[in-house]
């Protein structure tokens, strides 16, 4: 039988037709689309009931208006989108977060919790500490390594693959995720990144007068919140990673793992 799985976008420009060919080439998935603002009263136990994981490629809370004054502004979510998301965790609907997924409701720091980091667009806080707006790279050619080769997710991925793909530098909650991929790329040198504040006012590939905290090498990890197994891959900017034969596979991986009862037996253990 097929898993149902419901992929949620908005909030962030993408190539369409690429991005969507990836749950089209899953002959194991039937996949349906939600968009913001739209998604925001789709996402409760109720209307989700019948899907087995739920896909986020999006950033709510963020509204992007490059080369504009303010160039980011950002909202709360509702307390119903809370409770519903908060009802989503408890009912333990399998969750999976793609690349630029990790800045969504920046203003909300339990998302942030459950995602297990968080990109700024804008300086911002985190469990008290003060961050600088966070670093980007586009195409970057970075070896990805398989940090825990039993993790089914990592199943028929090499132990190590090459993918030409846009690098995040920001802070990641180390102590409250299960690493299973990392990047050979220097995540501690904040030179080899760009400010994503200055490229929202207009300032593309630009690092003038910024810096940020060295940050973590982790690419991909799973986290228990609730009731619900939780997977991020920061993977998958673009074309060349949504066809890149790899990434796909961890995808697929991703869903069929955060729906399998070995996934709920792990959330108990």
């Amino acid at each position: 039988m097929k898993k149902k799985v419901l992929v949620i976008t908005g909030g962030h420009p993408f190539e369409t037709e690429p991005f969507f060919a990836i749950f089209d080439s899953f002959e194991n998935v039937e996949w349906f689309h939600e968009k913001h603002p739209e998604a925001e009263h789709f996402l409760n136990p109720e209307k989700c009931h019948e899907f087995d994981a739920i896909i986020f490629y999006d950033i709510p809370g963020v509204d992007l208006r490059r080369n504009a004054e303010p160039a980011v502004v950002c909202k709360d979510p509702t307390p119903e989108y809370k409770e519903n998301f908060e009802n989503l965790l408890e009912s333990g609907k399998g969750l999976v977060f793609l690349h630029h997924a990790i800045a969504g409701w920046p203003t909300w720091e339990r998302y942030a919790d459950v995602l297990g980091g968080r990109f700024h667009y804008q300086p911002g806080s985190l469990h008290g500490t003060e961050f600088p707006d966070s670093g980007y790279r586009f195409d970057v050619t970075q070896e990805i390594q398989v940090v825990d080769a039993n993790h089914p997710i990592c199943s028929g991925i090499p132990k190590s693959f090459s993918i030409t793909d846009e690098a995040y530098l920001y802070p990641i909650l180390e102590k409250s995720v299960t690493p299973i991929l990392c990047s050979d790329f220097d995540f501690e040198n904040y030179s080899n990144f760009y400010s994503a504040g200055l490229a929202m006012r207009g300032q593309m590939n630009s690092n003038v007068s910024w810096a940020h905290p060295k940050g973590s090498n982790l690419v991909a990890w799973v986290r228990k919140e609730k009731s619900s197994p939780i997977a991020y891959i920061q993977l998958g900017d673009g074309p060349s990673a949504y066809t890149d034969s790899n990434f796909r596979k961890l995808v697929n991986n991703a869903i069929d793992w955060v729906s399998s009862e070995e996934a709920r037996n792990w959330i108990n253990s």
